[in-house]
């Protein structure tokens, strides 16, 4: 087979990490970068391909030699610059890189813990049922060990995720947790009464699980969180009710009118391109460019080769790939624009990536535009999007922060598909803006100028297309604590092409004795 030219190589890099945003690259068997948050450029220029990828923690340049996907992942020969014998690089878009009878084997062990733990801690009550088994119709993967346990006629539904699988999947059990607790419920019903849920997670990464759990109603079920050690069964209940110390944080806001002076150059090089793109404040001295809600290029003070002066410059790339502008990409960077222009929009090519990319940023630029358009109580003078300060699980951002035109907090989440965790997520982010308003922050850190905010706790909108809604979403929001006024709000399929309301859920309707929610035409 005949070897693959720089310019096949090049293009065959691009197109896997186009699709890749939350991959890891590893070299020699570790994880070197994770996509989520290094960046990359990729150049084809004289005959050889070269990759370039930067953190905050290394740099590193290689050249490719050859390039293979196999099983999903991007396996490439590498030459480090200056060396003459090629080494592996692989690139997984997965987390999670352990071969498929590795995770089995795991999940087969600690199978046998959590029963070990269960019988040694919790000896009144007998383990009924244990398994991993895959239940796709009820939304259960071989991630998580389900259990019912039982003493008399009480009972409690078990959940537990062994300490191999990923921040992630840890940070999501609850999701699970809840709905296992809802199957054992109406499984038992007649034999027994399902009293609660008890999770177990493994030491030190309970933080995010706790913070949801403390968001729940406590009259519809008591809830259990436990750190479970898989060295020696030890076992740490962890107390939901204490908030004292909610992974969270809350930065000053940004002066949008000096940011814009300051990058006036900027914004003038890159609108003369593409007159009406959203431009975003991301710090003091970055700024951002989108269209339709993709990220394009930035702005930003950069620090001149051999001194410390500063410099503004401009970079492009969609995802994790980053160039500096300069006169030798002057046509690259137009290409790109123009493809933008001529992709993204809602009649463009489906297929095409660009069209396809990040549906929920695009979502949010038209919700920004007018959130009155989710709820006639929504001041749209004062939306915020991705504020910049909340710290949840591997996202940071939470997706719209506005208010009513009576100064109460509103929290939007959108979703443009199918995600069985909207409602979680959508509390952990209310959550977090709830314990900064309560202490004023929002106020004292520059944020709705002008305006006083209400003492009232904030609102909740959950929004997502109506045929897109996961079937567990009902279930879940049965759980979420009467103390929060939440709102699920179900749009048109077609919202490319303008946000419609077609329906709206009410958390009222799930404190009746009637159906959880009710339909009400928009």
């Amino acid at each position: 087979m005949p070897a693959m030219t720089a310019e096949t190589l090049t293009r065959t890099v691009q197109e896997f990490l186009s699709e890749a945003s939350g991959a890891v690259v590893l070299e020699n068997g570790a994880v070197v970068f994770d996509l989520a948050q290094a960046k990359y450029s990729i150049s084809g220029e004289h005959n050889r391909c070269l990759l370039h990828l930067w953190s905050a923690e290394r740099n590193a340049v290689r050249r490719v030699l050859d390039a293979e996907v196999k099983n999903g992942t991007l396996r490439l020969a590498v030459q480090r610059l200056g060396q003459a014998k090629p080494s592996k690089l692989e690139i997984c878009p997965e987390r999670d890189r352990r071969t498929p009878t590795a995770r089995r084997a795991s999940r087969a062990a600690y199978e046998q813990k959590l029963r070990r733990a269960l019988d040694r801690h919790f000896p009144e009550f007998k383990v009924i049922r244990l398994t991993s088994g895959v239940d796709l119709e009820k939304s259960f993967g071989p991630v998580y060990t389900r259990a019912l346990i039982r003493q008399g006629r009480t009972a409690f539904a078990v959940l537990g995720a062994n300490a191999q699988e990923t921040q992630a999947s840890i940070d999501a059990s609850l999701t699970f947790g809840i709905l296992w607790l809802d199957v054992c419920r109406q499984a038992q019903a007649n034999n027994v009464l399902v009293e609660g849920l008890k999770m177990f997670v493994p030491a030190a990464k309970s933080m995010l699980v706790r913070e949801r759990m403390a968001n729940l109603n406590r009259a519809a079920a008591k809830w259990f969180l436990y750190e479970l050690s898989e060295r020696d069964d030890s076992l740490v209940e962890i107390d939901c009710s204490d908030r004292g110390n909610v992974a969270t944080r809350l930065v000053h806001a940004f002066d949008e009118r000096a940011a814009r002076e300051r990058f006036k150059e900027s914004i003038a090089i890159v609108q003369q391109i593409l007159p009406n793109c959203e431009m975003a404040m991301l710090s003091p001295v970055e700024i951002a460019f989108r269209w339709r809600g993709l990220e394009f290029a930035r702005a930003r003070l950069g620090c001149l080769p051999g001194s410390f002066l500063t410099t503004e410059e401009i970079v492009f790339g969609v995802g994790a790939e980053e160039k500096i502008l300069d006169n030798r990409n002057e046509a690259q960077f137009a290409a790109l624009v123009n493809s933008l222009r001529e992709v993204r929009h809602p009649y463009g090519p489906h297929q095409h990536a660009l069209w396809r990319m990040h549906p929920e940023r695009w979502l949010e630029s038209l919700v920004l535009g007018d959130v009155s358009i989710i709820d006639e109580r929504l001041d749209a003078s004062y939306p915020y999007s991705q504020v910049p300060a909340f710290s949840a699980s591997d996202r940071a951002m939470i997706d719209v922060l506005t208010i009513t035109h009576e100064g109460r907090l509103a929290v939007i989440e959108l979703k443009a598909d199918e995600d069985i965790h909207l409602p979680l997520q959508g509390l952990d982010y209310w959550s977090r803006v709830e314990w900064h308003h309560a202490r004023g922050e929002f106020s004292r850190f520059g944020y709705f100028e002008g305006r006083e905010l209400s003492k009232e706790r904030p609102l909740l909108f959950l929004v997502a297309p109506a045929l897109h809604i996961h079937p567990s979403t009902d279930t879940l929001l049965r759980y979420i604590s009467p103390d929060i006024e939440w709102e699920f709000v179900g749009i048109g399929e077609r919202w490319r092409e303008g946000v419609k309301v077609v329906f709206r859920k009410h958390c009222e309707d799930r404190q009746c004795g009637r159906d959880m929610l009710r339909l009400r035409s928009a």
